[in-house]
């Protein structure tokens, strides 16, 4: 009997901890540390995340877009959210959701200056935008962009 509440002890112990993962993490000198790492909160968003393909390349970044309303024909829309892949090439892939449609186009560096750049972008019912802006690093940037119908936006590329 007591061979059976034994193993019944050691099963419920063990049992109780086959979801839990300790991670360990070595300093420079080698010594084991562990460390409790708590998860971000759930309304917000982490940054987009640049690695290093093989080579030495930045491998492109998704870069989160907003464009904050100028003038009257803007305001009625409010807000306007997107994104732009920035490829680290001097181009990017460009998309935003403006009432309804959603537009797509590429984002290009101008040529002799690799700060500022123009982005385009097209629906399929033929609404269109035109962009110009300045990045202050490969991952934040700001500048203006207007749509076919007359609205006039502020737009900020990055991160919060």
């Amino acid at each position: 009997m007591r061979a059976v509440l034994s193993c019944a002890l050691v099963l419920m112990l063990s049992s109780g901890l086959t979801a839990c993962y300790v991670v360990p993490e070595r300093q420079a000198d080698g010594q084991v540390i562990y460390q409790h790492y708590p998860l971000p909160p759930m309304s917000t968003v982490a940054p987009a995340r640049v690695g290093v393909v093989p080579g030495g390349a930045a491998a492109p970044a998704n870069l989160p877009v907003r464009l904050y309303p100028i003038n009257d024909v803007a305001t009625s829309t409010g807000i306007i959210t997107g994104s732009v892949t920035n490829m680290m090439t001097g181009k990017g892939v460009f998309n935003v959701s403006y009432q309804g449609e959603v537009l797509t186009g590429e984002a290009t560096r101008v040529s002799n200056d690799e700060r500022r750049g123009v982005a385009s972008a097209f629906s399929p019912k033929g609404l269109y935008m035109s962009c110009e802006y300045q990045m202050n690093t490969p991952y934040q940037g700001a500048g203006t962009c207007t749509f076919s119908n007359g609205a006039a936006y502020r737009m900020h590329i990055g991160a919060n």
